[in-house]
């Protein structure tokens, strides 16, 4: 029961210093983290959650623009209009768009194709900038840490890339955060305000309402590219098309639609639509091997719209395919000209140099991707390098960012950081305790926690007095020979005991420890 007191007292404490009001709903909620804290994370996994995700659609500065002015339109009648709202359409042919904390919202190309108004764009909008006003992304965070004791970030799955899960450090948060599912709840909050704000903008709130009845359809029809962007984070349902109905009764219908305006303005995207389809098409062809049929589709594309970097780098991934680096590199190189800030054709002419033995001439590449978006293939060709010019330091930070992947180039970098680290701190990869046999005898156990096959472990045991908690014995170095990955090996110590309290007074200490040969 004092326990129990202890932790209810603690609890109160909590509640009381982490209550709030949402600044939307206007309801008491705990809160965790502030709007300062939401605008740091907002800002600092804006730009790496964009570049895996294509990056940002450069080729029509105007349609981006065109977005902005709907976001902040809305912004300014929002119930935060003091946030740091920006807005950016992403080279990404998946219908979705997310919002971070912070207000930090994006758009894909994808979404733009299938709506017909401005007064939908601002339906989808308006639902967006509730989900950064309402706090949506901070509460998941908050429910994070008051069910986990910590936030854990996971790397999700990259659009059009394949380096959804070799994405590392911080900038898996951002992943993260960018494709979040919100709740039924949240969705429900978000339309309702975002209509709320829509009317207030001047846009018809009917909009909403047929939006979401064409979702509705659209998912009943399994429409593929929609499943996988914006029903997969933001599911329609005909509880959200009926609810959508009452909030529309009551703001009453009228006001801007903007067709016109909106058929101008995305007229340009729409018209290389087919040629978007082709490079999406050639991906598809590529990962089947079909390098012909790869090379045929993305030809189609830069017919379709020369200007796209994305086009000439999947050439440069087809050249790579069948073995020509140096045909690559060219392709690599037109891209990064066309569209200098987005990691992949550096990422990629990294890998390429560095296959050819130009290590030297891949580092900047690799740095320069690193830069733009971490990946493990980035840090562990950086961290080969430092450790071929004997920077053993400088390697192992590579190699531990890199084995923050869940992927094959993870586990490799992990087991260079091992063979780099473990010679020199043997107890942070190796467990060590004392165990007994059915007849007391007392051993020096050791479990290897790593990859990598462990030849010779150098042990002591310490004895400790019952009453002071003292050292009062203690052995002599001890040798324990082969420890295969994820087993353990023990060695027998001369000792006995009666109970699990005498073996409690023992501890085994790791002194030293050899990598397998």
């Amino acid at each position: 029961m004092r326990h129990a007191y202890k932790w209810l007292g603690l609890w109160a404490v909590v509640a009381v210093t982490a209550c709030g009001t949402n600044p939307v709903t206007k309801k008491t909620e705990f809160q965790f983290v502030s709007q300062a804290q939401e605008i740091s994370i907002g800002t600092q996994n804006y730009s790496p959650a964009r570049q895996s995700q294509g990056g940002d659609y450069v080729i029509d500065p105007d349609l981006t623009a065109y977005v902005q002015s709907v976001g902040k339109r809305l912004a300014v009648v929002s119930d935060r209009p003091d946030l740091p709202y920006e807005f950016v359409v992403l080279n990404d042919s998946v219908p979705n768009a997310w919002a971070m904390p912070g207000g930090k919202i994006a758009f894909n190309r994808g979404l733009l194709y299938e709506l017909n108004s401005e007064a939908e764009l601002a339906a989808v909008m308006g639902h967006e900038i509730v989900h950064a006003a309402a706090r949506h992304g901070a509460k998941s965070m908050e429910r994070g840490i008051l069910l986990q004791g910590a936030m854990i970030a996971v790397g999700i799955g990259a659009q059009n890339s394949n380096y959804g899960n070799l994405i590392v450090g911080g900038a898996q948060l951002g992943a993260q955060l960018a494709t979040s599912k919100y709740g039924r709840d949240a969705e429900l909050e978000s339309d309702l305000y975002g209509m709320q704000y829509m009317k207030k903008a001047g846009y018809d709130p009917t909009a909403a309402v047929t939006l979401q009845e064409t979702f509705v359809r659209l998912s009943e029809g399994k429409q593929s590219d929609f499943i996988t962007g914006l029903f997969a984070s933001h599911p329609p349902s005909q509880e959200r098309v009926d609810a959508n109905k009452e909030t529309l009764a009551k703001l009453g219908a009228g006001g801007e639609w903007g067709k016109e305006t909106y058929a101008q303005k995305v007229g340009k995207v729409k018209a290389t639509r087919a040629a978007y389809k082709a490079y999406d098409d050639a991906l598809v062809a590529l990962k089947k091997g079909d390098t012909a049929t790869a090379t045929k589709l993305v030809n189609q594309a830069i017919a379709g719209e020369p200007r796209e970097a994305r086009f000439q780098e999947l050439l440069g991934d087809i050249a790579l395919t069948q073995k020509k680096p140096q045909e690559a590199l060219s392709y690599y190189d037109k891209a990064i000209k066309m569209q200098p800030d987005y990691f992949k054709p550096h990422i990629q002419s990294g890998i390429a140099l560095f296959n050819m033995g130009k290590k030297a001439e891949a580092e900047p590449f690799l740095e320069r991707a690193n830069a733009l978006l971490p990946t493990a293939p980035g840090h562990a060709l950086l961290g080969q390098i430092a450790e071929g010019r004997g920077q053993t330091d400088v390697a192992l930070k590579h190699y531990q960012t890199a084995a923050g992947s869940d992927s094959d180039i993870g586990k490799e970098a992990y087991a260079r950081a091992v063979r780099i680290d473990l010679p020199r701190n043997p107890a942070r990869y190796i467990q060590s305790g004392p165990v007994a046999d059915n007849n007391g005898a007392v051993y020096a156990a050791v479990q290897n926690g790593t990859n990598v096959p462990i030849g010779r472990v150098q042990v002591r045991m310490i004895k400790y007095d019952a009453k002071t908690g003292r050292p009062i014995a203690q052995s002599r170095p001890m040798i324990i020979n082969g420890v295969a990955p994820g087993k353990r090996s023990q060695v027998a110590v001369g000792e006995t005991v009666k109970t699990q309290q005498e073996l409690q007074l023992y501890k085994v200490v790791v002194d030293a420890a050899e990598l397998a040969q």
